[in-house]
């Protein structure tokens, strides 16, 4: 206790004498409470990359914090240092171009074990008010674990759990339940944020309301999130699982969009989760992220009077408990009844509801056994405006893709008066959007030509153009540019301008989230590898 005493004397007196003047390399002299600056190797190169596998940077150390206070108190340093350097949180890791990256400064390690992990404060519950807090690095499975011992679980999820919730919250967080109950950042009632300046902020639509609103969606831009309070609501039992195969595009987008639009209904009359996904590599419909198919009964598209070579799933869920599991298969039916499917290809199931949304890390334990988890990840997801899908359907999936891919390809629409249009997230003017993502995999080994990095990043960029050629004016969720006037068009004026007033309010030296590349930061020492403005 003593030695933390006069340590914690030891730094206030820096700051007294100096204002944390210090080089970055001094802040690996200190400490404070809990929290612990890392030069290990294991540390640094474990920051360096992220799930995308395609850029490497190092910071100069990797902080990990047992506090919000351990937070602000590594980004007032930077922020009062006269030389300064970046500062970037990092949950889980699964950014895809170098995002939670800091050249030359400090990633925070928000998510992962250790000491300074033990002293953050565990998910707490409030049942009577239908809300959880929770850590920013929590990860998604580690909050429905706490909340299912209350009977309760948060409205909308992403497909994966095992992501941070500041990470989800910075950017959008989406999954099949968005048509219904919006992004996951439309389902939060309030933060803690340490801003760019260092100052520990709580905000909500009440409270704080600009930097509520600018966090949410704010790529990582304004402040690093160390609280969230998230809606719950009572979570079911189970799920009917159900799939069928479309041959027409236009039939399985109707269908998809009619399915969409009944979120107002109540829950009898409308399915709870919306997916779908686009196959246009036989082998991929028989592994497409679990053993739904059946093995002894495989699904052969080329048995199937496709599109163009090309199918089309539609994915859905009913939740259920066992007090209504009598009428489930009556509403199920009712739902299916006036979609034009192929009438052959109904796939159900029935599992825990846990099982469901877990359904994902199932898939990469597969993976994993494989050393097929590890490589490049070079994702493209793309919001797509309802009015030029079909055109998109034609020019990619029909068009660049070819018949082969090498991963699963996503489709499915959202309602945007879901999304609430105060938050810093980007989407199409349009009523209806769809998100496209492809997560396609590198193949490391070089086996395949149409799966390498090079390849895939090529069809990427293919894929841009076309849009841009054919002005089918898309949206980049998780988005990555390289120059300032594309993140202008992505933003459009009006919102670039709000965005770049909140980043000279909350973050004016611009040293957190460098690895966007979106700002330069407001100190000589950084690399310039940032955008200048």
């Amino acid at each position: 206790m003593a030695s933390k005493f006069l340590l914690a004397l030891a730094i206030c007196k820096l700051i007294i004498t100096v204002g944390l003047n210090v080089e970055p390399t001094e802040l690996l002299q200190l400490s404070l409470g809990g929290g612990r600056l890392s030069r290990d190797r294991p540390d640094v190169e474990s920051s360096s990359l992220d799930f995308g596998m395609m850029s490497q940077v190092e910071p100069l150390a990797v902080y990990h914090p047992s506090s919000v206070d351990d937070v602000a108190w590594l980004i007032r340093a930077a922020y009062e240092s006269g030389r300064g350097f970046a500062v970037s949180a990092r949950g889980h890791g699964h950014s895809i171009n170098g995002q939670a990256q800091a050249a030359g400064g400090v990633v925070i390690k928000m998510s992962g074990t250790g000491p300074a992990a033990k002293s953050r404060p565990a998910p707490r519950v409030v049942a009577e008010e239908g809300y959880v807090d929770v850590w920013g690095g929590e990860l998604w499975i580690d909050v429905l674990r706490s909340t299912l011992e209350r009977g309760l679980a948060p409205k909308s999820w992403t497909d994966y759990l095992y992501l941070s919730v500041g990470g989800t919250l910075s950017n959008g967080g989406i999954s099949g339940q968005a048509f219904n109950h919006g992004p996951q950042i439309s389902n939060v009632y309030e933060l803690d944020v340490v801003t760019g300046k260092g100052d520990i902020v709580t905000c909500s639509e009440e409270k704080n309301s600009q930097l509520f609103h600018a966090v949410l969606g704010g790529l990582g831009q304004f402040g690093i999130i160390t609280r969230a309070r998230i809606a719950l609501e009572p979570v079911p039992q189970r799920v009917r699982w159900i799939r069928v195969l479309y041959s027409n595009f236009s039939s399985f987008t109707r269908d998809q969009e009619h399915l969409t639009s009944l979120h107002g209904e109540p829950a009898s009359k409308k399915f709870d989760y919306v997916e779908g996904f686009v196959i246009v590599d036989e082998g991929l419909i028989n592994n497409w992220r679990s053993s739904f198919f059946s093995s002894r009964n495989p699904v052969k598209i080329s048995s199937l009077d496709t599109d163009g070579g090309i199918l089309y799933c539609l994915e859905v869920t009913k939740n259920y408990d066992e007090s209504n599991a009598d009428t489930v298969d009556q509403e199920v039916e009712y739902l299916l009844k006036d979609l034009d499917f192929i009438p052959t290809s109904v796939f159900t199931t029935d599992i825990p509801y846990v099982d469901f949304l877990d359904r994902v890390h199932k898939a990469e334990l597969k993976l994993r056994s494989k050393n097929l988890w590890d490589v490049p990840h070079p994702w493209l997801n793309l919001f797509v405006p309802r009015s030029r899908i079909a055109d998109f359907d034609r020019g990619v999936f029909k068009g660049i893709l070819g018949n082969k891919t090498s991963g699963p390809i996503l489709i499915y629409p959202m309602n945007k008066n879901k999304w609430d249009q105060r938050s810093s997230a980007v989407t199409p003017e349009e009523d209806m959007f769809y998100l496209v993502a492809l997560l396609r995999s590198a193949n490391i080994d070089g086996t395949d030509a149409s799966w390498t990095l090079e390849h895939l990043a090529d069809q990427n960029r293919r894929i841009l153009k076309f849009c841009r050629d054919e002005r089918i004016e898309v949206k980049q969720y998780l988005p990555h540019y390289s120059t300032r006037e594309e993140w202008v068009d992505h933003f459009g004026d009006d919102r670039w301008a709000r965005f770049y007033r909140n980043k000279m309010e909350f973050d004016p030296k611009q040293i957190l989230s460098t690895g966007q590349r979106i700002f330069k930061p407001d100190f000589g020492s950084y690399p310039n590898t940032a955008l200048p403005l």
